[in-house]
C-alpha cells in the first residue's frame, strides 16, 4: 500500500529539527516493517490544536483524491489535539485512510470515546447533506413549475451511432459545484423528469471536464 509520513512539532525552535528527523526516520522503519511504499514525507512546525496547517491540508487533499492508503505518525497527538484531532480523524476515515503509529507499532485503534464522537459527527454530517440536497431538489422543482427549462442546457451533439441520452450538462456541473454526489445529482434530475442513472451523470460530467481541459 502507498503511505505518507507526517511528522510534527509544536514550536519553531531550531532544536526541534532533530525531533522531526527522528520521527521521520523511525516512521520509515515502520513503513518498511509493513512493506508500505512511502510516496512522500511531510514535516510541520505547528500547534496540534490548529487546523490551519499547510502540510496537513495537503495530505487531506491527497486522501480525498485517493493518492495513498496509509498515514504514518509517531502517535495520535501528532495528528492533532482535542477537537482538531477528531476533525482530522473524521476526514481520514471518511476517505478510507488507515493510520499507523509508532506508539501502537501498527494500526491506530480508536478509543470507545473517540468512536462515539466520530459516529455522532458522521450521522450529523449525513443528515446535513440530505437536508441540503432536499432543499436543492425542492428549489429545482419550484423553478421548473415557474417556467425554468433545464433542457435548454442540453449538449446532445453526436458524431453518429446511438444517440446520447439527453441530460442537462449545465445543471450537472452546477450541482456538482454545490458538492452534491453523482448519486444525489441523478436523484435530482430524475425528480425533474430526466431518466438518468448515477453512471450516466458521472460519465457526462467526466466528458465535460475533459472537453473543458482540451
Amino acid at each position: 500500500m502507498k503511505a505518507i509520513i507526517y511528522s510534527r512539532v509544536s514550536t519553531d525552535k531550531d532544536e526541534q529539527m532533530t525531533s522531526l528527523e527522528r520521527q521521520e526516520g523511525e516512521l520509515m522503519k515502520l513503513a518498511k516493517q509493513f512493506n508500505f511504499e512511502v510516496i512522500n514525507c511531510y514535516r510541520e512546525k505547528a500547534s496540534g490544536f490548529s487546523l490551519d496547517r499547510e502540510e496537513l491540508l495537503n495530505i487531506l487533499d491527497l486522501a480525498r483524491d485517493g493518492e495513498f492508503q496509509c498515514l504514518l505518525v509517531q502517535d495520535d497527538t501528532r495528528l492533532g489535539r482535542g477537537k482538531a484531532k477528531m476533525a482530522i480523524l473524521h476526514q481520514l476515515i471518511k476517505n478510507n485512510i488507515k493510520v499507523y503509529t509508532l506508539s501502537n507499532n501498527g494500526e491506530y485503534t480508536l478509543t470507545e470515546a473517540d468512536e462515539m464522537v466520530l459516529d455522532i459527527v458522521s450521522t450529523v454530517e449525513e443528515y446535513q447533506r440530505k437536508l441540503h440536497n432536499m432543499k436543492i431538489r425542492r428549489g429545482m422543482r419550484k423553478a421548473v413549475k415557474e417556467g425554468y427549462k433545464p433542457q435548454k442546457n442540453l449538449k446532445n451533439q453526436t458524431g453518429g451511432g446511438r444517440d446520447k441520452k439527453e441530460v442537462p450538462i449545465a445543471e450537472i456541473v452546477r450541482l456538482k459545484n454545490m458538492k452534491l454526489t453523482f448519486h444525489d445529482i441523478a436523484l435530482t434530475l430524475r425528480g425533474l423528469g430526466f431518466d438518468v442513472s448515477k453512471a450516466t451523470v458521472h460519465r457526462r460530467y467526466k466528458e465535460h471536464v475533459e472537453n473543458t481541459d482540451n
